[in-house]
C-alpha cells in the first residue's frame, strides 16, 4: 500500500517504539497523529484508562477518521497475581484491550464508507505463549490477538485490513529493573525499538495479517499451540527464577 499522503493515528506514540515508528512513517509521507498520556511531539494528550477521555477520543476519531489506526499503547505487570494493585489492573485492561476495541469501533464506520482502511494492533508473544508472573499482561495480549483475528474475518473483503503484530521482549522503559534481571537470568533476547518499529512499518506497508517477531519465540508459540504440556514443563525453571527475583526485591 502506498503510504504517502495517508493519515495514521498512533497510540503510545511517545514511547520507545512509538517515537521510532512515527519517524519512519513520517519519512514515508504519512501524516502521523500521536496519542499519548505524556505530552511531547505534538501529541494529543489522552489517558486511555480514563473512560471519559477515551470516549472523547472515540468521538473525535469518528468525526475525523484516519486511514490507519495503530494501537501501540500498553501497560505491563510483572509479579504475583495477588500483589497487583486493583487500580493498576483496571488501567492495564483498559489501555491494553478496551482502548483498541473502542478506537476500532470509532473508525470502522468511516473506513467502510470510504471503502478502505487499516487497523494495526501491537500485541506480544505473551499473548500466545503466556508466561508465569505476567498473567494479566498475557491475558490482555491474548485478548487483543483474538480480537484482531475475529475483526479480520468480520471485515474480510470489505476493504478494511487488520494487522496483528506480536513482538518479543523490547528494550523500552516498560522493563523494570526486575524484568531486566529476569531477562538476564533466563537468557531472553531484547530487540531494539528501532528494529521493532521497522518491522511494524513494513507490515503496515504490505498489509500483513499477522507477524510474530523473533526466534525461537515464534517457534515456541506454535509449539505451545500443539503441545502446551511441554511448554508448561519448560517454563517451570523460569518461574522459579522469577520467584527468586520477586522475593529478593521484597527483602
Amino acid at each position: 500500500m502506498p503510504l504517502n499522503g495517508k493519515h495514521a493515528v498512533l497510540t503510545g506514540g511517545n514511547g520507545g517504539i512509538g517515537q521510532e515508528l512515527a519517524t519512519i512513517l513520517r519519512g514515508q509521507g504519512v501524516k502521523v497523529t500521536v496519542i499519548d498520556c505524556n505530552p511531547g511531539n505534538d501529541a494529543w494528550v489522552v489517558n486511555l484508562a480514563d473512560a471519559e477521555e477515551l470516549s472523547a477520543l472515540c468521538g473525535k476519531l469518528n468525526r475525523y477518521p484516519p486511514d490507519i489506526l495503530i494501537n501501540l499503547a500498553g501497560m505491563m505487570y510483572f509479579g504475583h497475581l495477588p500483589d497487583q494493585n486493583p487500580a493498576h489492573l483496571h488501567n492495564m485492561l483498559a489501555v491494553n484491550l478496551e482502548a483498541p476495541i473502542r478506537l476500532s469501533q470509532a473508525v470502522i464506520p468511516s473506513m467502510l464508507e470510504r471503502g478502505g482502511g487499516q487497523i494495526v494492533n501491537i500485541g506480544s508473544v505473551f499473548g500466545s505463549l503466556a508466561f508465569p508472573h505476567f498473567s494479566t499482561y498475557s491475558a490482555t495480549k491474548a485478548g487483543l490477538a483474538g480480537f484482531s483475528e475475529a475483526l479480520r474475518r468480520e471485515y474480510a473483503g470489505k476493504g478494511i485490513d487488520v494487522t496483528h503484530i506480536a513482538p518479543r521482549a523490547v528494550s523500552t522503559p516498560l522493563n523494570t529493573a526486575m524484568i531486566e534481571e529476569l531477562h538476564r537470568r533466563t537468557g531472553v533476547a531484547n530487540d531494539s525499538p528501532e528494529k521493532v518499529a521497522a518491522i511494524i512499518a513494513e507490515a503496515i506497508a504490505h498489509r500483513r495479517k499477522r507477524v510474530t517477531i523473533g526466534q525461537p519465540e515464534g517457534f515456541f508459540t506454535r509449539l505451545n499451540a500443539l503441545l502446551p504440556g511441554l511448554i508448561d514443563r519448560a517454563l517451570l525453571g523460569k518461574r522459579d527464577i522469577a520467584d527468586d527475583i520477586l522475593a529478593s526485591y521484597k527483602r
